[in-house]
């Protein structure tokens, strides 16, 4: 059984004492879950901006079997 995707959110907020934070980074199932997990540790912000992050740097994953063959070969 495989673990449901995850993907990271990026936020802009202003906090209740109207601090702005950028670049808020938080991974969640869906942009809903993301926002409960931000608003759980930021209380009473205000969410300025939300976009999910596609992370181009990272290539596939690899398994179990992939990393086996890798140390097998060294």
């Amino acid at each position: 059984m495989q673990a449901p995707a995850m993907t990271k959110y990026g936020f802009r907020i202003r906090t209740r004492d109207g601090l702005t934070v950028d670049n808020l980074l938080i991974h969640g199932r869906d942009g809903g879950d993301a926002e409960r997990k931000l608003r759980q540790m930021y209380h009473g912000c205000e969410i300025i901006e939300c976009m999910p992050m596609v992370d181009a740097v990272r290539g596939p994953s690899a398994n179990f079997e992939d990393v086996a063959r890798l140390i097998a070969t060294c």
